[in-house]
């Protein structure tokens, strides 16, 4: 399995970004992708994720309400758009697959078993 992340950049307050991740390989419809974060100092922390087989959802309260996680009809790529950008979202952003048939929505970093490269966003205040 392998993950191509893009999408990061540098934008101000308020703005927005859209993060773009496709998978290949991926053995189970039912796998479960992810976007995480790790901001400098910081640990690793997860921001949404989304069931490939039936697109169930779950979010960080962090960015509820700003941030939306989608897949394309093949299953195979993910967006996370990202409105209402703050300072505090700056962070490597890294996308993640469960390629396990899975119920439900997994938040737990550990519980994903390949990632792909980060991509930078900044938010400039």
């Amino acid at each position: 399995v392998q993950l191509q992340a893009s999408g990061g950049g540098l934008v101000q307050s308020g703005g927005s970004l859209r993060l773009t991740c496709t998978a290949s390989g991926l053995t189970f419809g039912g796998s479960v992708m992810g976007w995480f974060r790790q901001a400098p100092g910081k640990a690793r922390e997860f921001v949404s994720a989304i069931n490939l087989n039936d697109g169930e959802t779950s979010y960080d309260a962090s960015v509820r309400g700003r941030f939306t996680i989608s897949r394309d009809n093949a299953k195979t790529t993910v967006y996370l758009q990202m409105n209402s950008l703050k300072p505090d979202d700056t962070a490597v952003y890294y996308c993640a697959v469960r390629d396990r048939n899975t119920v439900g929505v997994l938040t737990g970093t550990s519980r994903y078993n390949y990632w792909g490269q980060g991509t930078l966003v900044t938010v400039s205040s």
